[in-house]
């Protein structure tokens, strides 16, 4: 784990990792503030690599562990670490400045411990991290910053914060976008977590993108038969403005069933204050869980939501591994993850009357949805994903090829 206080793991002056005889390969990652389906995938990277990461380019550490691997890695945070964690979206605008500062530091470690190849998993700012010359540079990109790019509107929410959020977006949206686009040039090659993130990195970036659904742990989240279902809708999911979850909540209302929502974030008191106003059965808000206390939901759920448009959406995939049938908006992700009729329901459109008749569709045709989503997840099992991801990295260093 990052210990701020240790020259030895977090320190803008740590050279590097110890030699070895293969391919010495750097990480970064936005930030590690929370064990999600982001830092899932930069863990799997890890553990994928012949040799441990020799390093990790981070903005932000707040000592969340990951796993051995990525808790182990010497680690660079920027100046921005030593802002309060709650201001760490209201300094978007000096992201590119953090990123800067990373690429100096990543430039200073290389001079002394050279690196083959820098592997950066971005859904803001880190893609733009310089690699030193001759380095090639691997960004598994999530998406291209949402803030900047797609879903502005949905940081603009009613109230105080919602204004300010939207009014710092509208002012600094300009310069942002410029340096996104103009920084795309550092990445060698992108890899899309989605068709839609393929499609997106090609409109924002006017670059190709090959395609690799990130890794499910589709062994751990199984089905139970043991274990009946239950009439209750789950939502698994970060509480930020764009994930929609006031659309679940009236979604929920409108199906005439209970809602179990699991997460935390930004957004949780205003969606507590509009699940009191709901008419429907109950809404219970849970929290952060466990991955225990997430599969059984998961086998116990009568459907999953995923209201938002999501440029993956990894929980989606967990819930259809435990038999779950998903109701989703028909956007994004989605259309890679939920197959319309077999595996759950697709909402036309992105709201609560939509996502309602999604659940209705499913609650009409139960089926054989449980075996069609546990055949259709095994198809983004973490397996596929460790073949794809050093298949990707062998064309940049031959050691990769020859893991199995």
């Amino acid at each position: 784990m990052v210990d701020p206080s240790s020259p030895s793991l977090c320190s803008n002056d740590y050279p590097g990792g110890t030699a070895s005889t293969g391919p010495r390969v750097a990480l970064a990652h936005d930030w590690i503030v929370a064990h999600r389906g982001g830092e899932r995938v930069l863990a799997a990277i890890a553990d994928a690599l012949p040799n441990p990461p020799v390093h990790l380019y981070t903005m932000f550490h707040n000592q969340t562990p990951i796993t051995p691997a990525i808790d182990a890695c010497p680690t660079t945070v920027s100046a921005l670490n030593a802002w309060p964690e709650g201001l760490r979206r209201w300094l978007l605008p000096r992201y590119p400045a953090a990123v800067r500062e990373l690429s100096a530091r990543l430039a200073e470690h290389h001079s002394l411990n050279p690196i083959d190849l820098l592997v950066s998993t971005s859904s803001v700012a880190i893609k733009a991290l310089r690699p030193p010359p001759g380095v090639p540079h691997v960004c598994y990109c999530h998406t291209p910053a949402r803030y900047l790019w797609s879903q502005a509107d949905a940081y603009a929410t009613p109230g105080v914060k919602g204004r300010l959020r939207a009014a710092g977006l509208a002012a600094f949206r300009t310069p942002l976008r410029r340096w996104d686009r103009d920084s795309a040039p550092h990445v060698t090659e992108f890899i899309a977590n989605s068709v839609h993130t393929r499609d997106e990195i090609r409109r924002v970036y006017d670059r190709d993108a090959e395609v690799l659904y990130p890794p499910v742990r589709t062994d751990y989240f199984t089905p139970d038969d043991s274990v009946a279902r239950e009439d209750f809708l789950l939502i698994v999911s970060a509480l930020e403005p764009y994930k929609r979850v006031e659309h679940a909540i009236d979604a929920a209302a409108r199906a005439g069933r209970p809602l179990v929502i699991i997460g935390t974030g930004s957004h949780e008191h205003a969606l507590r204050r509009h699940a009191a106003r709901s008419r429907g059965p109950s809404v219970r808000f849970l929290g952060r869980a466990d991955d225990a206390s997430v599969r059984d939901h998961m086998r116990r759920a009568h459907a999953f939501l995923m209201p938002q448009t999501e440029d993956f959406g990894i929980t989606t995939v967990e819930a259809q591994s435990c038999g779950t049938p998903v109701a989703a908006l028909g956007a994004g992700g989605a259309l890679d993850t939920v197959l319309d009729g077999r595996t759950g329901a697709l909402a036309l459109e992105p709201t609560a009357r939509s996502l309602a008749d999604a659940v209705d569709r499913i609650s009409r045709n139960r089926g054989d949805f449980a075996r069609d989503c546990r055949t259709h997840a095994l198809t983004f099992s973490e397996a596929r994903f460790r073949t794809g991801i050093l298949e990707i990295l062998a064309r940049y260093h031959g050691v990769f090829g020859i893991r199995p």
